[in-house]
């Protein structure tokens, strides 16, 4: 901008007596004379005007900014433990120490005063006003402009107080929801309540609706003026087959706002010599030296027309030639065609840009993880120990017992193990491994141990393993394994530890690539430490959002403990009244139950196009599935079933249909099983079921034949005990020690997670009508047609539609719940339109036309 070249009078005067020199000395008098005429505000300029007091002033702003932020986000979660502490008579020193909000007691002085007193979350905005302002004088820049921020920003204060005010008194929270309301719009709407009674939210409404036309200079809404006619008296001529290029966006202040639809150049004819020509931004002709309104977000008023921008990625890109807008003087040429071109991720991007991503764990923003302070810290005493004179001895006695049946070997080496020693040995040239591993009573005689184990050959090694039991055990606590770095460090899924090796390494797996287990073992082995050893493992890595359990327990008391955290980890059927099933009946309703939510995610994997949980989710954390269609999140679900040969004897076929086929189809929708029996035999563990579970682990077994029938290999009726097991997984055979976790760590853990927020309810899963529960052998005196659901004929529309008679898809199309679905297939079934129940399977669709269908409601009238 060109300078202003007036001088001030005290300019003029300062120039004179540049011009004539710097006066040194001088007498007091003149001096004296010089003070009063200086302008009193002359130190506030120069301060004003000094850079580094700017910047100082800038930073203050912008920290005092974001302590506001942090002060009212901390007030939101400790201010009713701050309240009685504001109060106090006490010292600050004292009351300081008691304070839980982030910024101390002053951040709860001022977030009490802005938001308890005056705003509540409305407040919120003030923040960003006082950042703003020290951008502003840091770096001279607005990032958004200051002045219409600060309207905004004090208007929403007051109106949100209002709005929320308005909420709050409507339902009677105001003991637990005023901190989101703020005195000043709980006592406003008092008032206006008195005045205009509930009505008064029309008031409030009209007061946001006023704001928005002053603010955006709104004169016209577009909904009234699409349908008038252009009128001939106006001062412009409409343009002649040339509809706007603009797409998604308003071309100025006062333009009808553009559709979500591309247009394109519909025709190439040349105007008319006396029609204006008229660019893409505005309807209005414009001179080549006019700038092109455009409308700005913050600013009523058009802003100059800036260089054409290319449209980033997941936009409409458009590209227009230079010199759109002609006079009415100048020659018109036919206008460029315009070229859309449409990239992919039209919508994901600006969705993920505005949002992010999709966080579930905002379901419960304030769960805290349980602390490895809740187990128990055993002593170092309790480590194995094998002196070097019980090494010795063993291995002299193994060489002796081998030297008998001329058996020579080359070398040994041993490894001790927090249960067992492993003794590796190298034998001589000639000497086959049948030879040794037919001796393993012998051994196990000279030995005087039991437990002895022969693995020959090592697997990918060159040596026999025999495996002798230490003397001393040592006790592998849930702690330690807790505490490990591998297990803190395990980026799975669904990570696990099952124990320590022989080789003392911890062994963390995952249970989503397992990806189901069947447990063995005889009674008192350690079966049930290790549920709760498995149970312990997730709950220490998972987020109630993201994994869900259902527990079933014939026995009744293994599991309970773990009935305190229902509403964060627990799924059952909707209308039970324990998440932990006992009843045989209930069993069978919940493996059926999780088949159909298998066959569900299976459709929600379909519609999105992928193939496993795992993609599904990563898909709908980005926003690239919409939740109106029936999308969600989906948490992995472990079922895990405590004693599976009380199933099999009372309910058999029952159960082992629904077990096979999740143990078949599950693993990709994240369903996983944990199958556990104290008598691992044929009619228990049958060929259906052991065929779908790759992963086993077995503990100490009664004979050979039962570890057969686990592992397909001897060896578990040779364990220990007490924690002593064999993890078969992809062909191999790894001896572990289970680590211990007592009852009263459990009820630590579970206490832990139930005293924190959760769910309203478990997590629901879908309704299933057995023989017994009343939904698919309902007597038709139970059915009255007279009193016909609301949604009776929209259904039998969707169902004949999509002849599909589920009750899952009544559900997710009509948004409704689990037992008004039920209802509504019942009512559905008495009418004739679907066929009986079926199972899991889908009930048959009776009417197959639209037609019949209308006949028949028409006739149900």
């Amino acid at each position: 901008m060109a300078q202003s070249t007036t001088a001030t009078p005290r300019q003029n005067t300062r120039r004179s007596e540049n011009a004539e020199g710097p006066r040194r000395g001088g007498s007091k008098r003149d001096k004296a004379t010089d003070v009063p005429n200086r302008n009193w505000t002359l130190p506030f300029d120069r301060v004003r005007s000094d850079g580094r007091t700017n910047l100082a002033a800038g930073v203050l702003l912008m920290l005092l900014g974001v302590g506001l932020v942090v002060a009212f986000v901390s007030y939101l979660f400790s201010g009713p433990a701050d309240q009685s502490l504001l109060g106090s008579d006490e010292s600050i020193k004292e009351v300081g120490k008691d304070v839980q909000n982030r910024v101390g007691l002053l951040g709860a002085h001022v977030a009490h005063v802005f938001m308890f007193r005056w705003f509540g979350i409305g407040a919120l905005g003030i923040p960003l006003v006082v950042f703003l302002a020290g951008f502003k004088l840091t770096s001279g820049r607005e990032p958004l402009p200051l002045a219409r921020t600060t309207q905004v920003v004090l208007f929403l204060a007051v109106w949100l107080s209002l709005l929320l005010g308005y909420v709050v008194m409507a339902t009677g929270t105001v003991s637990t929801a005023s901190v989101w309301c703020g005195g000043l719009g709980y006592e406003l709407n008092r008032l206006l309540y008195g005045l205009l009674g509930f009505g008064s939210i029309v008031l409030i409404g009209f007061l946001g609706f006023v704001f928005v036309l002053y603010f955006f200079n709104i004169t016209s809404l577009p909904i009234f003026n699409r349908s008038q006619p252009v009128d001939e008296a106006d001062d412009y001529v409409a343009p002649r087959s040339r509809p706007s290029t603009t797409y998604g966006h308003e071309t100025d202040g006062y333009d009808e706002p553009a559709t979500a639809e591309p247009r394109y150049a519909a025709s190439q004819e040349e105007p008319l010599a006396d029609e204006p020509v008229y660019t893409a931004a505005a309807e209005f002709p414009l001179a080549d030296d006019q700038p092109t309104p455009a409308l700005d977000l913050l600013s009523p008023y058009p802003t100059p027309k800036q260089p054409p921008v290319s449209a980033g990625a997941g936009n409409l890109v458009l590209t227009v030639a230079e010199g759109l807008a002609l006079s009415e003087a100048e020659p018109a040429e036919a206008p460029p065609v315009v070229t859309p071109t449409f990239e992919p991720d039209m919508f994901t991007g600006d969705l993920v840009a505005q949002h992010g991503l999709y966080d579930p764990t905002l379901d419960l923003p304030n769960y805290q993880y349980p602390t490895v302070d809740l187990l128990t810290n055993y002593p170092e005493n309790s480590k194995a120990q094998v002196s070097a004179d019980e090494l010795e001895a063993n291995k002299d006695r193994i060489v002796d017992t081998l030297a008998k049946f001329n058996i020579g070997i080359q070398r040994i080496h041993a490894t001790i193990g927090p249960t067992v020693t492993l003794y590796e040995i190298v034998p001589a040239d000639g000497v086959r491994i049948s030879k040794i591993k037919s001796l393993e009573d012998d051994i196990a005689l000279n030995l005087a141990a039991l437990g002895i184990r022969i693995i020959a050959p090592m697997p990918g090694k060159g040596t026999i393993g025999i495996e002798v039991p230490n003397k001393n055990r040592e006790m592998v606590s849930m702690r330690s394994m807790m505490n490990s770095e591998k297990f803190q460090k395990a980026s799975m899924d669904l990570p696990v530890v099952l124990g320590k090796t022989i080789s003392n390494e911890i062994l963390v797996v995952d249970l989503a690539k397992m990806p189901h287990l069947l447990m063995a073992g005889a009674t008192g082995q350690g079966k049930s430490v290790g549920l709760n050893v498995l149970l312990t493992s997730l709950l220490y890595k998972k987020h109630p959002a993201q994994l869900k359990f259902v527990l079933v327990d014939p026995k009744k008391v293994e599991l309970t403990l773990f009935n305190k955290i229902e509403r964060h980890f627990l799924a059952k059927l909707p209308d039970a009244e324990e998440a932990i099933i006992t009843d045989t009946k209930k069993v069978v309703n919940t493996l059926n139950s999780l088949c159909i939510e298998m066959d569900n995610r299976y459709d929600l994997l379909k519609d999105a196009e992928v193939r496993n949980i795992k993609e599904y989710n990563t898909k709908f954390t980005h926003r690239r599935l919409n939740p109106e269609k029936g999308h969600r999140y989906l948490p992995y679900i472990v079922l895990i079933i405590d004693e599976l040969a009380d199933l099999m004897m009372t309910a058999g076929k029952e159960v082992e249909q629904p077990i096979a086929r999740l143990a078949q189809l599950a693993r990709a929708i994240g369903i996983h099983l944990v199958v556990a029996t104290q008598r691992p035999s044929v009619n228990v563990i049958t060929g259906l079921i052991k065929a779908n579970f790759p992963a086993r682990l077995s503990f100490k077994v009664t004979s050979k034949i039962d570890s057969r029938t686990i592992l397909d290999a001897g060896g578990a009726e040779q364990l220990v005990g007490m924690g002593d097991m064999l993890l078969s997984s992809n062909s191999d055979i790894i001896r572990l020690q289970c680590p211990f976790v007592d009852t009263n760590e459990i009820e630590e853990i579970c206490g832990f997670v139930g005293g924190q927020r959760g769910y309203d309810d478990a997590y629901p899963l879908p309704e299933f009508y057995g023989e017994d529960s009343g939904g698919s052998t309902t007597d038709d005196k139970d059915v009255d047609l007279a009193n016909r659901d609301a949604m009776f004929d929209e259904a039998a529309r969707l169902i004949v539609t999509h002849q599909q008679g589920s009750t899952s898809l009544i559900q997710r199309r009509l948004k409704l719940g689990y037992n008004r679905a039920g209802r509504l297939i019942d009512q559905l079934e008495k009418a004739g339109i679907v066929g009986p129940f079926e199972g899991s399977k889908a009930r048959d669709v009776l009417v197959h036309d639209m037609v019949h269908l209308e006949e028949m409601l028409k006739n149900l009238g």
